[in-house]
């Protein structure tokens, strides 16, 4: 009996068509849907925004090691406090750091998560007609009502046309005409925030498979592009050497240009440059912005400076080293820091190395000593100390060429300021010369994969603001009606906007003086 029973009850329970009582939702499941909305609202997205910015300061402000690993390190030697601190916060690489990219994917996510329901809802709503007619059009914030003498049928066709030409969105209804315009307002919002994703994603795959160097190359020098000739290398995560573009150039001539101020006028780096090693040279003027295009890289002109040519020798007479040796200039005279390292000198097995000052227009002043006060080449000297001893250069430990390790080096004098062709004879035997005075130039070279995209993004920003700002939501409506009294047809309009009123009332002022004519109207009721 008790199996009948179920079996009956089962039976009737699956031929029911009883619609089966909706599953409770775990709390588990209501928890993520609501973090998945508070995730995708725009005020989350706004607030993600404005997180990315404000992580973006501390990069303008403390130096990052992939940009400039000297700057850093004696940052921290600056303040061993709150160094390992800050280093431990990723503060040294910001924008490599993981809360960096963790507000980075955040954002990327709210985005497209808010994006999706909105474009639904804006393609549904352009295919969507224009609503029906209000009961009462005079209660509307703008309206209108006059008679003419043609047919309801003809007013309302006169009606249509007048607001089709006008680019409105139309509609004929039983008794008269829906219209609406302006619904580009939100396409140009959607583009703003569909191209700012497409940013993100252009910025992304730039730092990911992007490629950016900077070599220093003096006059007459050549420079070929392999990952291992480069000075300063800052390949993405995701870059593979093989994908570097291949080229050489030789800098044939540098010249820089300055008013009598002081102020720099032109830069211009004439190149001999070859695809290939195997393909014709041709020649190129690299300037600002005017970067040397060779496929997916580009070469850039970042900085120069001055290279003294100087020749050293031991107590011999014997040439120990003869080069030109790039300074690094610290401001915008052109004073400019000097090391030079000479390991071949022979006297008594110690090697010489010296560090100074290089000032292109020399000037001795009260206070400040030996400085610079132009930058173009006007007076050029050279002032220099002179350390002897062991340079650590065969220790195996690496060590900047701008640098000089003072370790194992002792101070043996300082030089008077050599104008070229003078020669200083160092205390304890040997002598350097200044012999003249080459230029040098900074060289970048950049392979972004995500320019591409990074520009039509922000064609799209633009264009997108362009229409959200300039364009307005609004409606019109035109019922078309016959006065029992005359027998003469009544035209009556209505509108309104979801924006700027005032704007709207003096274009609904121009659009009735127009169907009024285009309806034949004769007399406002």
């Amino acid at each position: 009996m008790t199996l009948i029973q179920e079996a009956g009850t089962d039976e009737s329970t699956r031929l029911s068509t009883q619609p089966e009582a909706p599953r409770p939702r775990g709390r588990r499941f209501v928890q993520v849907r609501y973090a998945w909305r508070q995730l995708t609202s725009m005020r989350t997205a706004l607030l993600l925004l404005f997180l990315l910015a404000l992580a973006s300061v501390p990069g303008g402000f403390i130096p990052q090691r992939p940009r400039n690993p000297v700057r850093v390190r004696d940052y921290i030697a600056a303040h061993p406090t709150i160094s390992p601190t800050m280093d431990r916060l990723g503060l040294f690489d910001v924008f490599a750091s993981p809360w960096f990219a963790a507000v980075y994917l955040l954002l990327f996510v709210s985005l497209i998560g808010c994006l999706g329901p909105r474009i639904r809802l804006h393609a549904r709503a352009l295919r969507t007609p224009p609503p029906k007619l209000p009961a009462r059009l005079d209660r509307l914030p703008a309206s209108d009502r006059w008679e003419t003498g043609l047919s309801p049928e003809q007013a309302v066709e006169a009606v249509r046309k007048a607001l089709k030409s006008q680019r409105w969105r139309t509609v004929v209804r039983e008794n008269g005409v829906s219209a609406e315009k302006g619904y580009l307002r939100e396409t140009g919002n959607l583009l703003f925030h569909v191209s700012l994703v497409v940013l993100l994603i252009g910025i992304a795959a730039g730092s990911l498979y992007g490629f950016k160097g900077s070599v220093l190359v003096k006059e007459g020098d050549a420079f070929a592009s392999t990952a291992l000739s480069y000075d300063d290398v800052q390949p993405g995560h995701r870059f593979s050497s093989g994908s570097l573009v291949p080229f050489n150039f030789t800098l044939d001539s540098f010249n820089a240009t300055y008013t009598d101020k002081g102020e720099a006028s032109t830069f211009d780096a004439e190149i001999d440059w070859r695809p290939s090693p195997d393909a014709a040279s041709k020649k190129y003027d690299v300037r600002v912005n005017h970067p040397l295009v060779v496929g997916a890289a580009k070469l850039y002109l970042i900085g120069h400076g001055y290279a003294p040519h100087v020749i050293v020798k031991d107590a011999q007479g014997s040439v120990a080293l003869d080069t030109t040796v790039p300074c690094l200039p610290q401001g915008v005279t052109f004073l400019s820091d000097c090391t030079i390292k000479a390991p071949n000198v022979a006297a008594r097995g110690e090697q010489l190395g010296f560090q100074g000052f290089f000032t292109p227009t020399t000037k001795v002043d009260p206070k400040l000593g030996v400085t610079s006060v132009f930058p173009g080449l006007r007076a050029p000297g050279l002032t220099l100390a002179a350390f002897r001893g062991d340079l650590g250069l065969d220790s195996g430990a690496s060590q900047s060429v701008y640098e000089l390790d003072k370790g194992n080096l002792s101070q043996v004098g300082i030089s008077p300021t050599m104008k070229v062709g003078d020669t200083w004879q160092i205390p304890g035997g040997g002598s350097i010369e200044m012999v003249g005075v080459d230029t040098w130039a900074t060289f970048q070279v950049t392979q972004d994969p995500g320019k591409g995209l990074a520009l039509l993004a922000s064609i799209g920003i633009v264009g997108g603001l362009l229409l959200s700002l300039s364009i307005r939501r609004r409606r019109l409506w035109a019922r078309v009606g016959e006065d029992s009294s005359s027998g003469r047809t009544v035209v009556e309009i209505g509108g309104l906007a979801r924006t700027n009123a005032e704007a709207f009332a003096t274009e609904f002022e121009t659009i009735s003086e127009r169907l009024r004519g285009r309806s034949g109207g004769d007399a406002r009721v």
